[in-house]
């Protein structure tokens, strides 16, 4: 038991120790200050270069699957930021087990539809042009009018002459039959009279309806021919409209080919207002880009996988070059048919594949509409031709891959890290890749899909480490 008075003294020695060391400490400072800053920036720097070292197992760890994360080893992991994963666009998904098409490459270009891309529009007889509807580069309906003609040919004139002439004469005719009639019912004339003039209205019945033949040959439609009977006025103008498609196109598959919805682009008009033309001269040139056709051209060994494929009706794609390494892939396109000669200069194989195609533009302007398709004849693409299936193996997009001398490897994520693993790649092309079921990956497994590369290099740099910062320092 310690007596009360001696307690109090130790609480005062204890209180006068602690002032004593704090002098001490405050009076020599200036030496040992400067050494524990240094140390305190050291350590700062090494934290920011590798932050797991300024964390304690506990804190790196915490929130993360410890069952997942066996095998955890630091030099082949990676965490990003979110910062970071926005600016390679990271996307993740889970591994799945899939059916996988192998296909077979080749190349080909869109192509025009022949008798069917290009309509062209001819004048259909002589005349003056007196307006012109369209513009270069127009889209129109079938069936809209696209020039005025003002009628000059003689020969044109006198068949509306000759056709106004009958039909003046038959209207006389029946008058004088209609006449008749009760007069040979009274039995005042004979019945003979009103038979003759029937037998002359059929001449001139026979003779009208050639005339009205020859009026539509000479390029006048039904309603021009019907509108020169009713008004009895001879037809000084005609208008001159865009082709309608004949009707067995509108079965065909695609929607856009149905007389409503087509529209028909004024590639080239070479027709001015004012302009003399003389019957088949040029006007216009229509261009009907609502499908196309894919011209593949195959190498002779690849002529049977074709066959085959056209012959199993199996679909193929095209692959579109765009601004990403893969390109777009169009799927489910049919096989037209197949060429039964092969080119003698390039020594391919011809193959054709209905193409339906896109609108990407479609707005008016002073009265004037445009449009713009997706797909253009001329383009270069690459046909992908199905060759045989496997199932029930893991495929992945190809940017989900880096390699790295003979290995390849994906990132599975762990957690907030991204682990490095290796894999085995049985097959891969320019969009895909199959990787092997040898324990490496499993279904459920989220792995990165792109932005493999950039997490590589990542990974080297962590690998080699932050610069020392007092390198040079001479203290």
């Amino acid at each position: 038991m310690i007596p009360a008075k001696t307690s109090q003294w130790m609480k005062w020695g204890g209180a006068l120790g602690v002032v004593i060391v704090a002098g001490s400490a405050w009076a020599t400072h200036t030496r040992w200050l400067p050494v524990v800053q240094e140390r305190w920036d050291s350590f700062r720097t090494t934290a920011s270069a590798n932050p797991s070292v300024a964390k304690t197992d506990e804190d790196d760890h915490a929130g993360h699957d410890h069952g997942a994360h066996s095998g955890h080893d630091e030099s082949s992991s990676l965490e990003l930021s979110e910062q970071a994963r926005k600016n390679i666009g990271l996307q993740v998904g889970k591994v799945e087990l899939q059916t996988f098409v192998r296909t077979v490459t080749v190349p080909g270009i869109v192509a025009e539809r022949p008798g069917r891309t290009k309509l062209r529009v001819a004048a259909p007889m002589t005349g003056i042009i007196t307006k012109v509807y369209v513009v270069q580069g127009e889209a129109i309906r079938p069936g809209q009018p696209v020039f005025d003609l003002r009628l000059t040919h003689e020969d044109m004139l006198q068949v509306q002459v000759d056709f106004l002439k009958l039909v003046e004469e038959l209207d006389v005719v029946n008058k004088e039959i209609e006449r008749l009639r009760p007069s040979v019912a009274k039995g005042s004339i004979p019945e003979k009279q009103v038979l003759d003039r029937q037998y002359e209205q059929q001449k001139l019945r026979a003779s009208l309806k050639s005339q009205r033949e020859s009026l539509l040959l000479h390029g006048l439609s039904p309603a021009d021919v019907e509108e020169i009977q009713k008004s009895r006025t001879l037809l000084s103008k005609q208008t001159v409209f865009a082709p309608v498609r004949p009707l067995a196109d509108e079965s065909e598959s695609s929607p856009d080919l149905s007389q409503k919805d087509s529209l028909l682009v004024a590639e080239t008009v070479t027709a001015d207002s004012g302009r003399f033309v003389n019957t088949g001269d040029p006007l216009l040139t229509l261009a009907d880009y609502s499908e196309l056709f894919v011209e593949g051209n195959a190498f002779e060994q690849d002529g049977e996988l074709i066959a085959k494929a056209l012959r199993d009706g199996q679909k193929v794609s095209i692959r579109i070059e765009s601004e990403n390494s893969t390109g777009t892939l169009v799927p489910d396109l049919e096989i037209l048919y197949l060429s039964d000669q092969i080119d003698q200069e390039s020594r391919t194989l011809h193959f054709y594949v209905r193409l339906p195609n896109e609108r990407t533009r479609d707005q008016t302007s002073s009265g004037h509409r445009f449009i713009n398709w997706r797909f253009k004849p001329g383009q270069r693409l690459q046909v992908l031709v199905p060759v045989e299936e496997w199932s029930k193996r893991i495929v992945l997009p190809a940017e989900a891959v880096v390699q790295e001398g003979p290995e390849s490897f994906v990132f599975q994520q762990n957690g907030s890290h991204f682990d490095r693993r290796p894999v085995h790649v049985e097959y891969s092309d320019l969009s895909s890749v199959v990787i092997a079921q040898d324990g490496s990956l499993f279904p459920g497994d989220k792995v990165a899909l792109n932005g493999t590369q950039q997490m590589q290099m990542a990974l080297k740099n962590k690998a080699g480490g932050a610069p020392d910062p007092h390198a040079g320092h001479n203290h």
